[in-house]
């Protein structure tokens, strides 16, 4: 080995050799040499220290685990053959209990076949021995600035996933109903129909019931039929053969063929147009498809599908197959609007705070109570998706320790606040005439949209047609 650079004076720690005075700094490399000659320990140690890194040593291999267990280490330097546990051996029981620590094999010539076979089971690189400085200074260095990658990839990773994956908040008896139904229907493999306003959660419910299915290794593919042009969307669903049209130079895999194995989440599917719906009929009927020019294929896929449309009431109006409907309506769960689980509006203001906060990298805010009060009253004509946007903004614009009245859009900060009607009834009226009367009054609160007001009576829009037919009158908006 190539003589160490002199080192400052050492004095010996707990965990290897430490400076008299000073020492690495706080993001220096951490390195744990392990070796059961010694005086190749001491040579090492002083060649690391010379270079700001922390070292760790250790004899043994159960040594070795003691101080991964026990210390923040960034690079294992090992011998490849020693007494008792060899490196290669000691290379999986590291890995096992620091997954993000990267291994540096030293081996002795004529090991280097073993060598490269630790590689292949996890090892970052191999020094032969005589050890030369500059060429192990190197190689352990390199080996932390992998660790640093991977570290900070997965970190960003589990950021992404934070951020990507919506939390089921709510605690409301309207929300837990749709939430219960959702869970129930999850194992099987039954068409579940989402209805709902936009910005409700329908396509959380979509990967909730994905997530919980026998499906949840594969796909989950997410389509706005709203945002695709009718022109191309039977092509960006079942894709089509090269030359099935022109401009198709290519043959092109669609949404259900990338899907297979996994779920398909059908969003705006009342914006459909008639042809694409006699295709998806035959896929949930007979559970095949032809690809635009091509031969029939069979479909693998679990179909959760999505509307704010009133599609009884599209079939209805002759723009939407009854046939269909009854198809995809086999599990129907409502989404209720945010109006109609206030209670559950400061569960997702805690909820939103936490997840934005940490996203901007800033101490956790907490809403005043007159910030609350008005979060509380306003109406979210754009649900959870509008309240979700107000608390980043909130989060982004807020100059102190806690969201204010300030932080707010204006249009929510100086709303007049809502009273709700109140009705009331003589004891003995008939359960009937309450009835008619709560169902008329619900409608002139949503401007006559009787899809809304079933959402917020809980109960189904076929029920308010039941229940005004032949005694309501068209509900003025």
């Amino acid at each position: 080995m190539e003589e160490a650079v002199e080192s400052p004076p050492l004095a010996v720690s707990g965990s290897g050799l430490a400076p008299a005075s000073g020492g690495p700094s706080a993001d220096a490399i951490t390195v744990l040499v392990v070796d059961d000659e010694r005086s190749n320990v001491e040579s090492l140690e002083k060649i690391f220290f010379r270079e700001g890194m922390r070292v760790l040593t250790a004899f043994d291999a159960k040594r070795a685990l003691e101080q991964v267990r026990s210390h923040r280490v960034d690079v294992v330097l090992t011998d490849l053959m020693m007494p008792g546990t060899t490196g290669l051996e000691l290379l999986p029981a590291i890995k096992q209990v620091a997954p993000d620590v990267e291994v540096v094999l030293m081996t002795a010539y004529g090991s280097v076949e073993a060598a490269v076979a630790a590689m292949r089971e996890g090892a970052y690189d191999f020094v032969e021995k005589p050890l030369k400085r500059l060429s192990i200074v190197k190689s352990v260095k390199k080996a932390a600035e992998r660790q640093k990658l991977v570290a900070e990839n997965r970190s960003l990773k589990d950021e992404i996933k934070l951020l990507t994956t919506r939390e089921m908040v709510g605690s409301s008896p309207v929300w837990r109903r749709a939430v219960d139904v959702a869970s129930q229907a999850a194992p099987s493999m039954a068409t579940v129909l989402v209805l709902g306003e936009s910005g409700t959660g329908k396509e959380l419910f979509a990967r909730f019931i994905h997530e919980r299915s026998s499906r949840v290794k594969g796909p989950f593919l997410a389509v706005n039929c709203a945002a695709i042009p009718e022109t191309i969307l039977e092509s960006e669903l079942f894709g089509h053969e090269r030359g099935a049209f022109t401009g198709a130079i290519a043959k092109k895999e669609g949404r259900f063929a990338k899907a297979t194995g996994g779920t398909l989440f059908l969003d705006e599917i009342g914006e459909l147009s008639p042809a694409v719906q006699v295709k998806l009929l035959r896929v949930l009927q007979e559970g095949e498809y032809e690809p635009v020019g091509g031969n029939t294929v069979r479909a693998d896929v679990r179909i959760v599908a999505a509307t704010n449309r009133d599609l009884l009431a599209e079939v209805s109006a002759g723009r939407f197959r009854e046939d269909l409907y009854y198809r995809l309506n086999v599990i129907a769960i409502t989404a209720p609007p945010l109006r109609a689980r206030r209670e559950d509006i400061p569960l997702l203001i805690d909820h939103f705070l936490g997840l934005y906060c940490a996203k901007n990298a800033r101490p956790r805010l907490k809403p005043t109570r007159g910030a609350l009060e008005r979060l509380h009253d306003y109406g979210w004509p754009g649900n959870v998706r509008e309240l979700e946007n107000v608390i980043e903004r909130g989060v982004v614009l807020c100059r102190g320790d806690a969201l204010t009245e300030a932080d707010l859009p204006d249009a929510i900060a100086h709303a007049e606040r809502r009273v709700a009607s109140l009705l009331s009834f003589p004891v003995g009226t008939p359960l009937g005439e309450i009835e008619l009367r709560v169902i008329r009054e619900t409608l002139r609160h949503t401007k006559g949209d009787k899809s809304i007001a079933a959402q917020l009576l809980g109960i189904s829009t076929r029920t308010i047609y039941r229940k005004l037919d032949g005694v309501e009158e068209p509900v003025a908006p």
